[in-house]
């Protein structure tokens, strides 16, 4: 009898990653980004010194989630599996123990 290997956990520093590749993936569409600062209030010059903020990855996480087709375009797009979406997510809120936790 086979045993499903289990998933892999994400860390913060992974979740910090996917947070930054969606950052970079709204940033290369004129209108993902615009809509993405629309939607948050985010200036677009916050968006320089901000980029390494959680609470910034955090917004574009949340973002992205909320459209399912958007997720799935980023997630092909970044060759993520839309799966690690989630626990990335959580893990930038608060609500995940990392692996120390």
């Amino acid at each position: 009898m086979f045993k499903k290997p289990r998933p892999k956990r994400l860390d913060r520093e992974a979740a910090e990653t996917i947070g930054l590749q969606a950052l970079a993936f709204l940033a290369e569409d004129e209108t993902r980004i615009g809509q993405f600062l629309g939607t948050t209030g985010i200036a677009p010059d916050d968006l320089g010194a901000r980029a390494q903020s959680s609470d910034l990855l955090l917004a574009v996480l949340d973002y992205i989630s909320s459209d399912e087709s958007l997720l799935l375009m980023f997630a092909a797009n970044a060759g993520i599996p839309p799966e690690d979406f989630a626990p990335a997510l959580a893990l930038l809120s608060g609500h995940a123990r990392t692996r120390d936790g």
